[in-house]
């Protein structure tokens, strides 16, 4: 073989080497991970516990609701920079995949799936049975008000919501002109647009089947029939009365300034309105989107995939993971 040649591929290797431990270096996390199945809404759920790597414990706990779609324990990595965040104020962290029917839940039955996990921890020598605390992504927002109001003895110690709304409807028109104006949609579009979703909205208020909505001139030919009754299921959820229902028990408000899918402002309004007076604390960041990631990462085609790999920890906007961190040091205790 050439020297050349011999060089060049001993140089590749040495770079994939490097590269390769850089990974493993930065996708390690200080935590014990446990894999664990927990019987929850009907469903045998896998799922994590993630505990901090050193102590028996009992920790605290922080029990992980996920936002909408299909999602893993892990959230196919995504969770662990939190659930380290966690570890690091003594913490443990439960996330449950989601069932493969989740399509066909209710925010009750999503509730009571939470309910469920909180209960299963409860009887773990791990867990700190008096601080269990909740921790809930975007469509999480209207499911964390209604666990923590109904919480049995001795109930849930705190919320962080994250990217969370209030109103169904509301929230989707948001979404609607948000997108629209990123787009740089004029005035006819949006019309249209709006149009064509209020007619939808029709639909569903009169609880039209799928067939019906399909034969529509404006269906969305990619909406599956399974969406379409998750949709009529769930689209008239409000997180107001079940925020006012909730005890005194510290709330933590997390938003990105670049949030499309959620209006931050008014999530922060109507939080401020429904709580307990002294209970929330609010913390929304510049430059960031509704999964709480720095815009310019996410909305890029390739620094999104080579920071979630390389350096995962910075997807997030500064001060985020720690926020969280002193929250659970402070308030939570």
């Amino acid at each position: 073989m050439p020297r050349r040649l011999r060089t060049a591929l001993l140089l590749l290797l040495a770079t994939a080497l490097v590269l390769t431990g850089v990974v493993l270096w930065q996708n390690s996390y200080d935590l014990r991970e446990q894999r664990v199945t927990v019987r929850a809404a009907g469903h045998d759920l896998g799922g994590v516990l993630a505990m901090p790597e050193h102590g028996r414990g009992p920790f605290g706990l922080v029990v992980f609701v996920h936002g909408d779609g299909p999602a893993d324990a892990t959230h196919d990595g995504f969770y662990r920079p939190y659930w380290e965040a966690f570890a690091r104020a003594g913490y443990a962290s439960l996330s449950l995949g989601k069932p493969a029917d989740w399509l066909g839940q209710s925010m009750d039955d999503r509730a009571r799936e939470t309910l469920d996990a909180i209960a299963w921890a409860r009887t773990r020598p791990e867990v700190d049975a008096g601080r269990i605390g909740l921790w809930g992504a975007s469509q999480a927002g209207w499911v964390l008000p209604k666990v923590a109001a109904a919480a049995p003895a001795p109930g849930v110690r705190f919320v962080i919501a994250a990217g969370t709304a209030v109103n169904w409807l509301r929230q989707g028109e948001y979404n609607l002109r948000a997108d629209l104006r990123a787009e740089g949609a004029g005035p006819e579009r949006t019309a249209t647009a709006l149009a064509r979703r209020e007619a939808t909205l029709a639909l569903l208020r009169r609880g039209a089947t799928y067939e019906e909505y399909r034969a529509g001139p404006d269906a969305d030919r990619e909406l599956t029939p399974e969406r379409w009754a998750f949709i009529s299921r769930n689209h008239t959820a409000d997180a107001s009365a079940d925020l006012r229902a909730m005890p005194r028990v510290p709330v933590l408000l997390l938003s990105g300034a670049d949030d499309l899918n959620v209006d931050g402002a008014e999530t922060e309004s109507v939080y401020r309105e429904s709580l307990v007076p002294g209970t929330l604390t609010v913390r929304r960041y510049p430059g960031t989107t509704h999964a709480l990631v720095r815009t310019p990462v996410e909305r890029s085609g390739w620094r999104l995939p080579l920071t979630a790999l390389f350096a995962p920890r910075a997807l997030f906007p500064p001060g985020l993971l720690d926020d969280q961190r002193r929250f659970l040091d402070g308030a939570a205790r």
